[in-house]
């Protein structure tokens, strides 16, 4: 164990992109469990389907729609968990995108957004609301099995998770004094809607040999995730596969690393 843990039972949580995929999942198993859940994500519509499904459970669920890639976005939230007097215990940053295809051949609006809601959503929302944290506390910010590698046609994608792991595991670091614990979890291919956001409007797509290998389903993903927060875990590659995979990934020499993804690439 790296530092306390934080149990999940009657938390007051805050999750964004909670709308599908990770987001909503962490919201399905969090429900039966917490008192408080705030869901954030853009589209009206789908928090509310999610709400819905969540309807008899024992939490609370509020929704709130705001585009966390812009700096009013994320002041709002804060603003609303002020005005509504709610005190949170746990903080899930799941909001992202990526884009795949070249650096080059990518547009500087997409690139732009990755940057913003990966790396400044996830680092602002953090900052604006640990002060609103009651102690003891959680944060679980989603990085990727992606950010051991420097990943030719999701160059940015990779980065800005690069980031969100570097990130964690400082934070969980200092939080632990404050007895707030900080998990960032990276999972590798997993069934969400990313891949279909991910896509450019020609159909570009990245090379996906040996992801089936890796894949596991969102409900895992969450379950260890949240089981990594309650053990005081500072990372965590859900699944055997990726668990084996974000080993050899950090161990290997980069020079290495680069001859392999080349020939991956010129294959591709």
């Amino acid at each position: 164990m790296e530092a306390n843990g934080f149990c999940v039972e009657n938390c007051r949580a805050v999750i964004t992109g909670a709308s599908s995929g990770l987001g909503a999942e962490f919201a399905r198993q969090l429900a039966p469990q917490a008192e408080l859940l705030v869901l954030v994500a853009r589209r009206a519509e789908a928090l509310e389907m999610v709400k819905k499904e969540l309807s008899g459970l024992k939490a609370k669920v509020l929704c709130f729609v705001s585009d966390l890639a812009k700096d009013e976005g994320r002041d709002a939230v804060a603003a609303f968990l002020v005005e509504n007097g709610i005190k949170p215990t746990l903080l899930i940053n799941n909001a992202g995108m990526g884009d795949y295809g070249s650096f080059v051949s990518s547009s500087a609006e997409k690139t732009r957004s990755q940057i913003e809601l990966n790396i400044t959503a996830l680092t602002m929302l953090t900052h604006a609301l640990l002060p609103l944290m009651e102690r003891p506390a959680g944060i679980v910010n989603v990085s990727s099995l992606a950010s051991t590698l420097p990943m030719p046609d999701l160059a940015v994608y990779a980065a800005s998770k690069a980031y969100v792991t570097s990130f964690s595991e400082a934070l969980a670091i200092e939080l632990a004094p404050e007895n707030i614990s900080v998990c960032c979890t990276c999972p590798g291919p997993t069934p969400t809607n990313f891949s279909k956001t991910a896509k450019r409007e020609d159909g570009s797509d990245t090379n996906r040999d040996g992801q089936g290998l890796l894949r596991i389903p969102p409900a895992q993903v969450v379950r260890e995730s949240l089981a990594a927060l309650r053990h005081g875990q500072a990372c965590v590659f859900p699944g055997v596969g990726v668990s084996i995979a974000g080993r050899v990934f950090r161990l290997m020499p980069r020079r290495l690393m680069r001859m392999i993804l080349r020939r991956r690439a010129r294959n591709a």
